[in-house]
């Protein structure tokens, strides 16, 4: 069952945010192969304040390792972060739950 990474930035760190992104893009562009979608949550003004990624593993600690080596995590921008199962029941436009 894959995991979804929920992250929730600090407040008031855009500046933070724009400066490792680099960094975080190519971190998680080495683990694309991972990923099955990744994204930032963003506000009603379209500016990021976290993130959402799912990552096709059953094994929580690849999930925790993915979540604790990202350069955002790492670099302190993250207020929060959970790491949580997650079950595909609507995927890429099908309803998996009806099989």
């Amino acid at each position: 069952m894959p995991y979804a990474i929920l992250t929730f930035d600090k407040p008031h760190e855009e500046e933070l945010r724009s400066r490792l992104r680099p960094e975080h893009v190519a971190y998680l562009d080495a683990r694309k192969h991972l990923m099955l979608a990744g994204g930032a949550m963003l506000d009603e003004n379209d500016r990021p304040h976290g993130g959402i990624i799912l990552i096709d593993t059953d094994d929580r600690a690849i999930a925790d390792a993915f979540a604790a080596g990202d350069p955002f995590n790492q670099g302190g921008l993250f207020e929060q972060v959970k790491v949580i199962r997650w079950r595909k029941s609507f995927f890429d436009f099908e309803n998996l739950i009806s099989r």
